[in-house]
């Protein structure tokens, strides 16, 4: 059968990709489809096609795999939020291993390592304590509501579609987030609806309200509400902000952050407090983190907690040991080893992160960790330091290769390598297992219902 785009094709879905995608081959070539899983036989339309493969979406599920689960939000399938809802937990978490398996297998050439079974999260709704949320002009019409022409077609405070910058679905309920996270959400949209202020429109780049991000501390339980606005309009704000605080004893910080620029991000120029206090307080274990509204910070809590458990076995760390900790961020993995090891170096580019990482060894009373701001390539060939293990934890692009051969001459006797793409993980493995062996990999799932999985891997000098 030769495929071509706009074709209509019953096919049987073998396995899945990295990616989310079901997997099968059509007269040996290679297809993806999204919305499809492992047993499922659909019937897709054919939306690429290359020369190596063909990609393509499920339009019927005409005979459903044993796999499925009943997804239990409306947005399932359209909002790219969670792509594995109709997928089983614990298939979820199969696949997973599996992904990670194939990765170090096919790029690092690795088929001896063993890769455990995917721990997983504690929660699998609920989980996430960060949500962003856009607005458009227009929402995106859920299928059922194609053409009704009687349909509401109002402004949108909600989640992206898929590979679109400009579509949004007006989110009621996302049940990534605690409840609380939608109530606010509910009456966020309900105050902007009724405002003389216009939405940002992501066209024309006209307009006022351009997004809310929502904070949850789990630790106290307490929400951060950020409005990010075009401008200043203090009356507008202000009363939204009374608003909020009356209405959730649990809201103790509402920000407004003011971004006039035309980039699609929920940051900006500067922030102004609106109400309550500048950040919160959240703990992994038993230290305590400040987040304020534009800190980075792992999204799943409890999820980061066992990553970090992870991270604290495979350094196997005596108490003697000089930690060297690459990508450190705002110090949460240094500060959670500083009490097994004599000392931590941690080192990053983002200078606010490492302004947050100094702060958050203070408060934590951590006087062995020291951190660095500066590019890895330049400041890690002129560090003072012979690190007995290295923790590296980078961007989901991975290691640029000078740093990667910086670290072979530094020559740690181990490494522990925190990952959130495997593909980048294996690369990297592939570039480093001359010089040391790859012990084993404990992939971590920290996104439920999604394809993204968190691997650490541990790495002893051959």
């Amino acid at each position: 059968m030769a495929l071509k785009k706009g074709q209509l094709v019953e096919l049987e879905i073998d396995g899945i990709a990295f990616g989310g995608r079901g997997f099968c081959r059509v007269d040996g070539m290679a297809t993806f489809i999204d919305g499809a899983v492992p047993h499922d036989r659909v019937l897709a339309r054919i939306t690429k096609k290359r020369k190596s493969h063909a990609e393509g979406k499920a339009i019927e599920i005409l005979s459903p795999s044993p796999l499925r689960v009943t997804p239990r939000c409306r947005y399932s399938g359209i909002c790219g939020g969670c792509k594995w809802q109709y997928l089983n937990y614990d298939d979820q978490l199969r696949f997973k291993q599996q992904h990670v398996i194939e990765a170090l297998t096919h790029i690092a050439l690795l088929e001896a390592v063993p890769v455990h079974p995917t721990l997983p999260s504690e929660k699998v709704f609920g989980y996430r304590n960060k949500m962003e949320f856009s607005c458009a002009k227009q929402r995106w019409l859920m299928p059922e509501e194609l053409g009704d022409a009687d349909v509401e077609k109002g402004m949108a405070l909600g989640l992206h579609v898929p590979g679109t910058f400009h579509k949004v679905l007006d989110i009621e309920q996302c049940m990534l987030q605690p409840d609380m996270g939608n109530m606010i959400l509910r009456d966020v949209r309900r105050f902007i609806k009724a405002s003389p202020m216009p939405v940002y429109g992501l066209r024309s780049h006209e307009g006022f309200w351009r997004f809310l991000v929502l904070r949850h501390s789990v630790a106290e339980d307490q929400w951060m509400v950020n409005l990010v606005t075009s401008g200043e309009q203090p009356e507008q704000v202000h009363a939204l902000s009374d608003s909020l605080r009356s209405g959730y004893p649990n809201i103790v910080s509402v920000i407004n952050t003011i971004h006039t620029g035309k980039a699609g991000v929920a940051i900006g120029e500067y922030d102004m407090l609106l109400s309550g206090v500048p950040s919160l307080w959240e703990r992994i274990g038993p230290f305590a983190f400040e987040i304020s509204a534009n800190s980075f910070f792992q999204t799943n809590t409890r999820g980061a907690e066992r990553l970090y458990d992870t991270v604290a076995a495979y350094s196997g760390l005596s108490g003697t040991e000089q930690v060297l900790d690459l990508y450190c961020g705002t110090g949460t993995i240094s500060i959670y080893l500083a009490g097994q090891a004599k000392k931590v170096v941690g080192m990053e580019m983002v200078e606010s992160a490492v302004a947050d990482a100094r702060r958050n060894s203070f408060h934590n009373g951590i006087n062995n960790c020291s951190f660095i701001s500066g590019d890895i390539r330049r400041i890690l060939p002129q560090l003072d330091m012979h690190p007995d293990v290295m923790i590296i934890d980078p961007p989901r692009a991975g290691m640029h290769a000078d740093v990667v051969q910086q670290i072979l001459a530094t020559s740690p006797e181990r490494i522990v390598y925190v990952s959130c793409n495997p593909a980048t993980l294996a690369r990297d493995l592939g570039l480093m297992k001359d010089a040391y062996d790859v012990m084993e990999v404990q992939p971590v799932d920290m996104f439920p219902h999604t394809y993204h999985i968190e691997a650490v891997a541990r790495l002893l000098k051959s």
